[in-house]
């Protein structure tokens, strides 16, 4: 018995070995491997760049959240508790009297926090690289509750110095500056000129963040009165549960109460949807190298048929080969998972170094993501990559275990009887599973369900396959075509199961870049369709880091009198807080928001003396809000009242954005100043900037940007582009494997009807007859699979489209086929196919035909 407790006393060659489990390992695996090493090779790298791909996305976004959360921690200190102002405009510092005598509190520190920017000659207005972050500290409070915060100078010179600023080294190297020269800021509308009095210690490499005493803040800066933020230290043994009920009490509708939970939950959820998005497209990759891991072991199990017929008639149990064959795939796994480990680090460091922390996502800014290899992800990654790698291993295991050894062991043709039907109905019940889990809502807020979606769908996609493939085949039986073209016919219709193997890393690769590139391709026109609508005027205007102040409506009023403005439409935006675990959504002051914004659909008619807000699709995904709602705005110290008049569509403002008139957000807020403008004019637009720079406010000339519709659209889908260079890489990756897996497949297919081509070679077929013969079957499978990806990879993508993208990012979009894509896809893969099965068949009937059909005398 060649099994685990009996050893053989024989083996290859007369000599004796030992029991089975080391005889599959020395006999089967390692003879099987030396003989092809090439499709080892090709199935390890399959999951190696799976596993790298997921670790890789996973290690670049895990660092570079801890490094922005660091820098959100310097800038925030060790306060225990902190009291927030809603709005850039802060709220009323007699609070912080209140406060600072509540019972449980050890001690708080009023902050002025604002954003200013820095000189810089070359401001970019799409990713703000000109900010720094102001704050106005009392020092001997931030000395009991935030000391990191205080910065001192080399000399130890009073810290109270009105001219005196400090800068964390980042803000420092921002400003090409050092330690005693001069420094001039522009926040709130006012620029100050300050003297560099030292650094901040404790600051970090990362954050660019500036001090100043908060008398001279609140002075020089217009903030007289005002606060933006509370810094709170607990007494010991007091817990913020039970002083948060108190804090609540006593704060204004512009004020709102957050802790180190809530803020690092904010910071998660920036960027969270994003990652996971990349962390599934990653595990993409790596299904996708499991199906081509599955379809190399099925051909290597069809071509070794023979060869485990033998054992089984020599007595090795069906439990034992079963095992025999998912050890081999477990051990492919392992190798190429640890590949895939190093090798994702390595694509992590040139990620940062290209893309950046975000991979391009624009949401960590310019910090730089630290690399840490973290060994219980990397554990994970692995044994995700050498599980797929067993799974992809079991079906042909099982199907080997099955077979018959005494039918098997003289025929090593096709398994099944070309007789048989391949039933339909397991594809068909995986595909409607997928269709019913795309219907389910988010789960914890991101499309897990969508991605399970997704998965049955691929699933059904191969299981049917073989039934597919016979009724495409099928029509074609009747054709009166040459005798090689005939062979090829009759041979995918009489044995659609290996052509279904062979079909299988085709279909995933290529319905899963179909899904990506439609789902991208669609995201991208729809984009620029928006910017197309949302930019008719020939100029506009944004004034960087203006969040606390802009122009006053005399310097409105003096651009708007330039020669050549025939309009002029101004613009006011601030960030919102409406949650302490929610980032802030964007509040929008402009003329007839009704006609002008893109609306999904007509605005409701407002009811007599209510305030009409328009909210974009992620605010009322993230609220629940939908027209015809009414909710409340905390401003200027009160909550208003509003009514939800409409949703219009906002690709820039993933967390949301409330659009209401000019005239209105005055009211609300008493604010009239304004940060953006549109303007329209008569000359040449470049000639109308230099006029308007120049009828600027001094203090505001170097936060002005200005750009034309065709340079601002062109900006934003550089961006765009620059934010899926990841998916972009992940489709060539996913056609690359499909290629691979064409050659692969064709290749152990040819190489396996050695027999098949001797007998035929013997009946008078003749060596370019098979040769077309190959090449039809090899073109044939290519349409094939062409079609059955394009038709699986369409229906992926509407769940990406109007499933995940709205679950994960609150928008929607048109649906855009890229046809030149489709295209080119088409012709490639039959071109590969039929190319591969070309040079595979040539290298099997190298081999001369009498001996090729030798054993079957």
């Amino acid at each position: 018995q060649l099994n685990d407790a009996t050893p053989i006393k024989w083996g290859a060659g007369g000599h004796p070995l030992p029991a089975g489990g080391t005889v599959a390992t020395r006999w089967l695996a390692l003879g099987e491997w030396r003989a092809h090493p090439a499709r080892i090779i090709i199935g390890a790298l399959a999951i190696a760049i799976g596993v790298a791909l997921g670790f890789a996305v996973h290690l670049v976004n895990r660092t570079a959240l801890a490094s922005f959360n660091s820098a959100i921690h310097t800038v925030n200190g060790a306060a225990d508790l902190q009291i927030h102002s809603t709005s850039p405009a802060g709220f009323d510092e007699a609070l912080y009297l209140e406060i600072a005598r509540l019972p449980g509190i050890a001690a708080a520190s009023p902050v002025v926090e604002l954003t200013a920017s820095l000189p810089t000659t070359n401001p970019n207005p799409m990713r703000g690289a000109n900010r720094i972050t102001l704050l106005g500290l009392d020092v001997l409070r931030a000395a009991a509750v935030t000391p990191s915060l205080i910065g001192l100078p080399p000399d130890r010179a009073s810290p109270f110095d009105p001219n005196a600023i400090f800068l964390s080294r980042a803000a420092l190297t921002a400003a090409g500056k050092r330690v005693g020269d001069p420094l001039t800021l522009t926040a709130a509308g006012t620029a100050r000129r300050f003297t560099i009095a030292g650094t901040l210690a404790n600051a970090g490499d990362d954050q660019a963040l500036a001090v100043i005493d908060i008398a001279d803040a609140q002075w020089r800066f217009a903030q007289l009165g005002r606060l933006q933020r509370i810094d709170i230290r607990l007494n010991d043994g007091t817990t913020a549960d039970v002083i948060a009920k108190s804090l609540n009490a006593f704060l204004p509708p512009d004020a709102e109460l957050t802790s180190p939970d809530t803020t690092a939950q904010r910071s998660d959820s920036l960027s969270r949807a994003y990652r996971v998005n990349l962390e599934m497209l990653a595990m993409v990759a790596l299904l996708t190298g499991g199906f081509l891991v599955y379809s190399a072991q099925s051909l290597s199990v069809a071509r070794r048929r023979p060869q485990f017929a033998l054992l089984r008639v020599l007595g090795l149990h069906r439990r034992a080969l079963t095992r025999q064959i998912v050890i081999e795939g477990a051990v492919l796994g392992f190798i190429g998972a640890a590949l895939g480990i190093g090798l994702g680090y390595a694509l992590a460091d040139l990620a940062v170094t290209l893309l950046g922390g975000d991979l391009g996502g624009g949401y960590f800014g310019k910090g730089q993501a630290h690399l840490v290899f973290p060994p219980l992800a990397a554990l994970l990654f692995a044994a995700i990559g050498i599980a797929v790698a067993i799974a992809s291993s079991l079906v042909p295991a099982l199907e080997a275990a099955r077979a018959r050894p005494a039918v098997a062991l003289k025929n090593a043709g096709d398994p099944t009887d070309p007789r048989h039907r391949p039933a339909a109905w397991p594809g068909l019940a995986l595909l409607t599973a997928g269709g019913l889990a795309a219907l389910a809502p988010p789960i914890a807020g991101l499309p897990l369900l969508g991605y399970a979606a997704m998965a049955l769908m691929l699933a059904g996609g191969i299981a049917i396959m073989p039934a597919l493939a016979r009724a495409l085949l099928a029509p074609l039986q009747s054709l009166s075509v040459p005798p090689a073209l005939d062979l090829a016919l009759k041979r995918l219709w009489g044995a659609p199961q290996p052509a279904a193997v062979a079909l299988c890393g085709i279909v995933a690769s290529t319905s899963l870049m179909v899904a990506m590139a439609v789902m991208v391709s669609s995201f991208r026109a729809s984009v620029d369709d928006w910017l197309v609508q949302l930019l008719p005027s020939d100029i506009y205007l944004h004034l960087e880091g203006a969040e606390a102040a802009g122009l006053d409506p005399a310097a409105q009023a003096h651009l708007a009198a330039t020669p050549g403005v025939t309009r002029i439409r101004f613009v006011r935006q601030i960030p919102l807080r409406l949650a302490p675990d929610k980032p802030a959504v964007i509040l929008t002051g402009q003329p007839d928001p009704a006609t002008t914004l893109p609306l999904i659909a007509s605005p409701l008619p407002v009811p007599s003396g209510q305030t009409a807000i328009y909210i974009s699709e992620p605010m009322a995904w993230l609220y629940g809000h939908q027209p015809g709602d009414r909710i409340t705005l905390p401003l200027a110290g009160k909550s208003h009242p509003v009514f939800v008049a409409g949703i219009w569509r906002d690709y820039a403002r993933q967390f949301g954005a409330i659009t209401l008139s000019d005239r209105d957000f005055t009211a609300l807020t008493g604010d009239r100043t304004r940060t953006e403008a549109a303007i329209d004019t008569n000359i040449d637009p470049e000639k109308l900037i230099s006029a308007l720079r120049a009828r600027l406010p001094a203090p505001l000339a170097p936060q002005a940007m200005f750009g034309q519709p065709k340079q601002m659209r062109s900006a934003a889908l550089t961006i765009f582009d620059r934010s899926f260079a990841i998916t972009y890489a992940l489709e060539a990756i996913a056609i690359t494997i499909g290629l691979i897996g064409v050659a692969a497949t064709f290749s152990a297919q040819t190489l396996a009807r050695t027999r098949e081509f001797g007998m035929l070679r013997h009946i008078g077929v003749r060596r370019r007859q098979i040769i077309a013969m190959l090449a039809t079957e090899g073109a044939l499978l290519g349409a094939i699979g062409v079609i059955a990806g394009l038709a699986l990879g369409l229906l992926m993508s509407q769940i990406l489209i109007h499933v995940v993208n709205p679950q994960s990012f609150h928008w929607t979009m048109d649906t855009h086929l890229p046809w030149p894509l489709f295209a080119a896809l088409a012709v490639a893969l039959v071109t590969a196919a039929a190319g591969t099965a070309i040079l595979s068949g040539r290298r099997a009937l190298s081999a001369d035909a009498i001996r090729a059909v030798r054993e079957d005398w």
